[in-house]
């Protein structure tokens, strides 16, 4: 298997890692087919998108970068006291952590896997101290498709009665104790990745502590750099990241359904390119920009098809039978479309509603 998928990437590619993010946004669409594939060839998505012509501009400014890290370090300072007294006063765990008597174990080490064991045993420690213990940056391992992903959280914080809970530090703010939707919504999904490779060195352990399904975010108050604090239930989305996870372990059978000697060689020609993409099926949605690199080759496609997902997954939902636009169209025109069906019923009601109302405003 990974021989095949070698060669879907192409031999002198190396593979794109797989990070807490891209997890998180194979989890927010777990129907396409395609990033499922691409992600765990490893390909290079970035790279890919700029020879089909499409690319995406990801990452943040300079600006928002810098003022994210001092946040954090303000967030951590001190050995960490605001971060646990904000880890207390939203998920208690035990006594009032006393600042400067918390644990702030060293977790340097050689290469990903050192670190990652270095982290395993710091839990470990932690675990039996009954201690508040602070892991800044900790790096944990998880499983996908039979290869591991080396994952870095901001923190984990272990509490005295043995809970672990993980910690997510973002730099958009949290006004009157709430904070964008979407954005949080992305915050609970990477969250339930570390959370679940936080289960796999939980379940090492003899008994295994409990990892809290509810996360900590932080951010700042009101547009401030103080935090504020809020706890998040991940467990829909720890649901959701583990099915899609173990979708990944079959991506062989996507591979298998390929015309024979289809790459994704990012030194290929675009056509070629551009064939070997269009032979692997997307689930194109308009939340796609903001987590895939090839959003904008996948949505130019959907436009071109006159496809209902390009409007947003929770329309093609009520669609249900109508997959283009002009379908829709002609349903609410009623000129086509099955009047039994309920969508097809409510778009003609429209039609006569939005046909009523322009009368009205003629006359």
């Amino acid at each position: 298997m990974r021989r095949r998928l070698a060669e879907l990437r192409g031999p002198d590619v190396p593979p794109q890692p797989l990070d807490a993010r891209a997890l998180a946004a194979l989890a927010a669409n777990p129907g396409c087919r395609r990033r499922a594939l691409l992600d765990g060839a490893g390909v290079p998505k970035a790279e890919l998108a700029r020879s089909l012509g499409a690319p995406a501009a990801f990452g943040q400014s300079q600006f928002a970068f810098m003022r994210g890290h001092a946040f954090e370090a303000r967030v951590k300072a001190d050995g960490g006291a605001e971060l646990l007294r904000l880890t207390h006063a939203r998920l208690g765990g035990g006594p009032e952590p006393v600042p400067g008597e918390a644990r702030v174990p060293d977790l340097s080490a050689a290469g990903p896997e050192g670190r990652a064991a270095r982290t395993e045993l710091a839990l470990r420690e932690a675990t039996a101290a009954g201690a508040w213990t602070l892991l800044d940056h900790p790096m944990l391992a998880l499983d996908v498709a039979g290869t591991p992903a080396f994952l870095e959280p901001d923190a984990v914080v272990v509490a005295p009665d043995g809970t672990w809970t993980v910690v997510e530090i973002k730099s958009f703010p949290m006004v009157d104790g709430a904070a964008d939707a979407a954005k949080v919504g992305a915050a609970a999904r990477q969250s339930a990745v570390y959370a679940l490779a936080l289960q796999d060195v939980a379940a090492r352990l003899d008994p295994a502590p409990e990892v809290r399904h509810r996360v900590l975010l932080v951010c700042p108050k009101d547009f401030s750099n103080l935090p504020a604090a809020s706890a998040v239930d991940i467990r829909k989305q720890l649901s959701v990241t583990r099915r899609q996870l173990s979708r990944l372990t079959r991506v062989e059978e996507i591979a298998a359904t390929l015309p024979p000697g289809t790459t994704f060689d990012v030194t290929r020609s675009p056509a070629e390119l551009t064939a070997a993409v269009e032979a692997v099926p997307a689930t194109y949605a308009p939340e796609c920009l903001a987590a895939c690199e090839l959003a904008f080759h996948c949505r130019a496609r959907a436009r071109a098809a006159d496809e209902v997902t390009a409007l947003g997954r929770s329309l093609r939902a009520e669609l249900g039978a109508l997959t283009t636009v002009e379908a829709a169209l002609a349903a609410a025109r009623g000129e086509a479309g099955d009047p039994a069906d309920p969508a097809v019923a409510a778009l003609r009601r429209a039609g006569e509603l939005r046909a009523e109302a322009l009368a009205g405003g003629a006359a």
